[in-house]
C-alpha cells in the first residue's frame, strides 16, 4: 500500500532528543526551544514565535490575546479544520462562516466586508495547502473595521505573499497578520509529531504572550533574570512543548530547504502528468493564486461530483494507493449547525464533496509516483481515447 502520508526522518532527532535529555533540561523553553523560535524569527521576520505543543494551542493562545468575549464574532472559512473555529469558540465567540472562492478553497476576501459587523473582533484566513488568501484586501478590511486578523497557517510555513498593492514587496505567510498559527503535526512539510507555533507581528502582543504561555505566570522572565520571583498575573495555560519536542523539530529545520525541494519535485510530477486530463475536464489541478507561492504541502484534485470522487478513491484503493478527502463544512457540522444562521456557503459544500488529496510525502519514489500516475491515467484510459 503506498500511504496518504508517510512522516520523513533527517537522521539527527534521535540524536538531538538524546542532547535534549543529557543536558537534564527536559521541560519547555530550553536550548533547542529558542533555537527553533530564533530560527523562524530571522528566517521569516516574525517580530516573536513561541513554540506550542500544537497549532490548536497556539490559535487559542491567539483567541486570549484577542480578547474575545461572548458575543464577539470571528469570521473564518467554513471549509477548514475544527481549530480554526473551536479555538475561538471556547472563548465564547459567535463563529460567522464564510464561503471559499469558486476556484480554490481559500476564503473569499470579497465577501467578508458583508460580514463585518460591530461585534465582529477577528478575522481568521485559512491559507489552505500552503497558498496565500487575499491578505492585500483582508488587512485593508482590518484596518478600515479596526479589526485583528490571526493567519491560519498550519499549513503555511515557508510559504509567501506577493503583495500587489506594495510593489516589490514579498512576505512570509504568518507575518502579515496581527498572530499567526504554524502546525508540526506529522502530516506537515515541517515536522515534530505534534507541536505549533505561535507567531506575534504586533509588539503590543508579546509581553502577554508569553506569560499565557507559561501558565499565565511571569516564569519566562523570573528565568532570564529579569525578575527576582515570578507569580500568577493572567490566565493562561501549559502550552510550551517539552525540549524533547523542538529537539525533533531542529532536526527537521536543518532540512527545510532539502524537505521543500523533494516535495516541490513531487508537486511538479503530479502537476505535469495529470494536466492533459484536468484539460480534458475529467477533474481541476490546484490553482495557485497570482500572489501566492507553492510551498507544495498537498497536491489535490477536485472531481466534478462527489460520486466521481467516490469512485475514483475505491480505484485507488483497489490498486493499494491510499487518497482522502479533507475537511467537511464546519458551518453544517452537528455541533454548529444549528448555530450557523443559515447563509448556503455552496463553494465550502462542493470541495468537501468533491476535492481530493493524494499521497505527497518526501520518499515518495519515483516508482510509486510513476504507480500512482498511471493508475489515474488507466481510471480515464477509455474516456480519453474517445
Amino acid at each position: 500500500m503506498i500511504p496518504f502520508n508517510k512522516p520523513y526522518l533527517t537522521g539527527k532527532e534521535a540524536h538531538y532528543m538524546y542532547e535534549a535529555v543529557f543536558t537534564g533540561k527536559l521541560s519547555g523553553n530550553g536550548m533547542f526551544t529558542q533555537r527553533c523560535q530564533t530560527y523562524f524569527e530571522q528566517r521569516y521576520g516574525f517580530r516573536k514565535c513561541l513554540l506550542t505543543t500544537s497549532c490548536t494551542d497556539a490559535l487559542e493562545m491567539a483567541a486570549i490575546l484577542c480578547n474575545v468575549k461572548p458575543g464577539d464574532e470571528v469570521i473564518i472559512p467554513s471549509y477548514t479544520f475544527v481549530s480554526t473555529a473551536l479555538a475561538f469558540v471556547r472563548q465564547g465567540a459567535t463563529i460567522i462562516f464564510a464561503d471559499s472562492q469558486i476556484q480554490h478553497p481559500n476564503i473569499d476576501a470579497d465577501l467578508i466586508e458583508s460580514l463585518i459587523t460591530p461585534r465582529t473582533k477577528v478575522i481568521v484566513p485559512v491559507h489552505y495547502a500552503g497558498m496565500a488568501c487575499d491578505m492585500d484586501k483582508i488587512m485593508a478590511l482590518a484596518a478600515k473595521y479596526n479589526l485583528l486578523v490571526v493567519e491560519d497557517a498550519a499549513q503555511a510555513v515557508d510559504s509567501f505573499y506577493n503583495s500587489k498593492q506594495q510593489a516589490a514587496s514579498t512576505k512570509s505567510l504568518g507575518s502579515i497578520g496581527h498572530l499567526a498559527a504554524f502546525s508540526f503535526h506529522e502530516t506537515k512539510n515541517l515536522i515534530s509529531g505534534e507541536g505549533g507555533m505561535l507567531a506575534i507581528n504586533d509588539e503590543r502582543f508579546i509581553h502577554r504572550a508569553e506569560i499565557i504561555w507559561e501558565k499565565g505566570t511571569n516564569r519566562a522572565e523570573f528565568f532570564r533574570g529579569e525578575v527576582n520571583k515570578y507569580s500568577w498575573v493572567d490566565i493562561g495555560s501549559s502550552f510550551l512543548p517539552s525540549e524533547v519536542i523542538a529537539a525533533f523539530l531542529w532536526a527537521q529545520i536543518e532540512h527545510l530547504d532539502d524537505i521543500q525541494a523533494k516535495r516541490k519535485e513531487h508537486w511538479n510530477r503530479y502537476y505535469e502528468a495529470l494536466k492533459l486530463l484536468a484539460d480534458k475536464g475529467f477533474f481541476k489541478l490546484p490553482e495557485l493564486p497570482v500572489s501566492a507561492t507553492n510551498n507544495a504541502h498537498m497536491f489535490y484534485l477536485i472531481f466534478p461530483s462527489l460520486e466521481e470522487r467516490t469512485t475514483f478513491i475505491n480505484t485507488l484503493k483497489n490498486n493499494d494507493i491510499w487518497a482522502v478527502f479533507h475537511y467537511l463544512s464546519l458551518h453544517s457540522s452537528p455541533y454548529y449547525a444549528d448555530k450557523h444562521d443559515g447563509r448556503v456557503l455552496a463553494n465550502c459544500d462542493r470541495f468537501a464533496d468533491c476535492l481530493v488529496r493524494l499521497p505527497l510525502f518526501y520518499e515518495l519514489s519515483e516508482s510509486d509516483l510513476e504507480k500512482i500516475i498511471e493508475t489515474i491515467k488507466g481510471v480515464y484510459s477509455v474516456h480519453s481515447n474517445k
